[in-house]
C-alpha cells in the first residue's frame, strides 16, 4: 500500500489545534495525484508530525470523517476516500444585498461589451441560447491600483436595456434587480483558487501564474431561468473571503 506524507504546518495556538490540522491534513489529501485510496499515517504517527496530542488528531480525523474524505477501519487503519479528488462545495444562505454590498466599492470602468457566442463555462446555465450580452469590467480602488476584472454574460433581451452608465456605478445584481426590475430569486456562488492566465495578469497587474481568486456567480429569476453568470477574477493578495455566521 503506498504511504500518504501529509504537509507541514505551523501552528498558531490562537486557534483550534484540531481544526488547523483537519484542514492542513485536508488540503494534503485533495492536492495529491493518486487517484487510488491511499492508507494514512497512524495517529500516533499524525500526532508525531503535527506536534499535537493524539485526542486533537483524534478530533481533526472525526471531522475529515464528517466530510466524507476519509474512512477509518478497526484494525485495518485509516484510508483517504476515492472519491476526495476535489473539496466538497461549501453552501452558505445570504441574502442579495449582501452580495450586491461584496461587489461594491472603487471605481469600475467598462472595458468591452457587446454580443458574443457563450464560452463552455456559461453556455450550461443558457441551454436556449447561443448567444448573450458580455460586459467586461475593470474595478480599481481608491488609488487607482486593479483589485478585480469581471465578465457578465446577461440574456439578449435584458442585455439591451442596460446603460453602461449605470454598470459603472453599480454591480450587475443591482442593475438587474434595481434598474431593470428582474425578480432575482436566488444566486449561486462559487469561489475557487486558480493562476493568473494572460489576461488576467494584464489587467490586474501581476505576473503570470500568480495566485488568483476566481468567482463564479449565477443570477436566476423567480421563473428559475438563469439570466446572468458572471466570472470575476481578484487578485489574491488584495481580496479575502470570509464567512460570518449568527447563530439563531
Amino acid at each position: 500500500m503506498t504511504s500518504f506524507a501529509p504537509d507541514s504546518l505551523v501552528l498558531n495556538r490562537k486557534l483550534p489545534l484540531w481544526y488547523q490540522v483537519s484542514q492542513s491534513l485536508r488540503a494534503s489529501i485533495l492536492g495529491r495525484h493518486a487517484e487510488a485510496p491511499l492508507r494514512l499515517p497512524t495517529e500516533d504517527e499524525l500526532a508525531g508530525h503535527y506536534g499535537v496530542s493524539v485526542l486533537t488528531m483524534r478530533q481533526a480525523l472525526k471531522e475529515l470523517e464528517d466530510e466524507g474524505l476519509i474512512s477509518r477501519h478497526r484494525r485495518r487503519g485509516t484510508f483517504i476516500e476515492p472519491t476526495a479528488l476535489r473539496g466538497a462545495p461549501v453552501k452558505l444562505l445570504g441574502s442579495v444585498d449582501a452580495i450586491v454590498a461584496q461587489q461594491s466599492g472603487g471605481r469600475t470602468a467598462v472595458l468591452r461589451y457587446g454580443s458574443e457566442p457563450l464560452p463552455p463555462g456559461a453556455a450550461e446555465y443558457f441551454p436556449d441560447l447561443d448567444q448573450a450580452m458580455a460586459y467586461r469590467r475593470l474595478r480599481c480602488d481608491e488609488s487607482g491600483e486593479p483589485t478585480n476584472w469581471a465578465e457578465n454574460f446577461v440574456r439578449p433581451e435584458l442585455g439591451a436595456r442596460i446603460d453602461l452608465a449605470d454598470l459603472e456605478r453599480w454591480p450587475m445584481t443591482k442593475v438587474l434587480r434595481d434598474v431593470l426590475g428582474v425578480r432575482i430569486s436566488r444566486i449561486t456562488d462559487t469561489v475557487e483558487a486558480r493562476l493568473a492566465d494572460p489576461e488576467t495578469a494584464r489587467l490586474l497587474r501581476v505576473p503570470l501564474l500568480s495566485p488568483i481568486l476566481h468567482y463564479t456567480g449565477v443570477t436566476y429569476d423567480e421563473s428559475g431561468r438563469a439570466v446572468d453568470v458572471v466570472r470575476i477574477h481578484y487578485r489574491g493578495d488584495r481580496f479575502s473571503f470570509t464567512v460570518t455566521m449568527e447563530a439563531p
